[in-house]
């Protein structure tokens, strides 16, 4: 008497991968609600954010660091120009970064898992430091002398009045995530992708960088500080390892795209000119 495990069948290939995929969708939105949530902790600490900005300004000029209101006055030539640099800072920080993790999901999963915990590390070290460190972005500040862009020209995110603003913290501009999320999104799809053309993506942080400085929301050391955590997150999130950057061997169409996933079992070819080995029961067979 003989037992055999009868297969799954294909059903059971597309309902683990929805499984994963709504997994995958609860953890990223679970952890953006604990970051958000922690973020508004720090909103009441008006006094001691406005002494952190003057801090950070003085610290810049102690540094000979580029005055940012060189990079407004550029923005400033045309209305188009700084409307377009409000739209880009309001509207494509969090849709980009989405794209960028949902086509990893589906093209590199090993890379996506790399992507997803280092930009998990950044974010929680954003958000300790946003507890630990408030601070007003220079918009704010009367000694920097910078135009609020985006309530003066549209469109904004922001209440004019960070007391007011329920839904965003205004104080936590320390570091900049708008240029960290930047900045692991080109190095993600550097490292993910063979194109001679992929280091083109580093224009999206040069352009984040220009654009949060331009209109006021963050400062240059805001920018130095998110470069920093992420490149200790990434000394401490070792990149998954791939011969070919435009390949990623744990990418399996047929079963779904699960970055957990370990590789499938090798199953053995038979060679051409070999005779093909016998099952066991055929080999009883033959001794009897």
């Amino acid at each position: 008497m003989s037992s055999h495990t009868t297969p799954a069948g294909p059903a059971a290939g597309p309902r683990a991968a929805r499984r994963r995929l709504v997994r995958e969708l609860l953890l990223v939105a679970g952890f953006f609600t604990v970051y958000k949530a922690g973020r508004l902790l720090s909103t009441d600490r008006t006094e001691e954010a406005f002494r952190n900005a003057a801090r950070i300004w003085d610290a810049e000029r102690f540094l000979h660091l580029p005055g940012e209101g060189a990079i407004q006055r550029l923005l400033l030539h045309g209305d188009a120009l700084v409307t377009t640099a409000n739209t880009y800072y309001a509207g494509v920080h969090f849709p980009a970064t989405a794209l960028f993790l949902i086509w990893l999901y589906v093209r590199r999963p090993a890379h996506y898992l790399w992507t997803r915990r280092v930009l998990a590390g950044l974010t929680g070290a954003a958000l300790a430091l946003h507890l630990a460190f408030p601070l007003a972005p220079p918009r704010l500040l009367d000694a920097a002398r910078l135009i609020d862009t985006a309530q003066v020209y549209g469109p904004t995110v922001y209440k004019a009045a960070p007391a007011e603003d329920t839904l965003a913290n205004q104080f936590a501009a320390m570091p900049s995530l708008h240029f960290g999320w930047a900045l692991m999104l080109a190095l993600g799809m550097i490292a993910a992708t063979s194109s001679r053309w992929r280091f083109l993506w580093l224009l999206h942080p040069l352009l984040t960088l220009l654009v949060i400085v331009g209109t006021a929301n963050h400062y240059w050391l805001d920018a130095v500080v998110a470069a920093v955590l992420l490149w200790a997150a990434l000394l401490l999130i070792p990149k998954p390892r791939t011969s070919d950057p435009g390949h990623d061997p744990d990418h399996h169409p047929d079963r779904g795209a699960d970055p957990e996933a370990g590789p499938e079992p090798r199953q053995d070819i038979p060679v051409r000119g070999l005779p093909r080995p016998r099952s066991a029961d055929a080999a009883v067979g033959a001794g009897q």
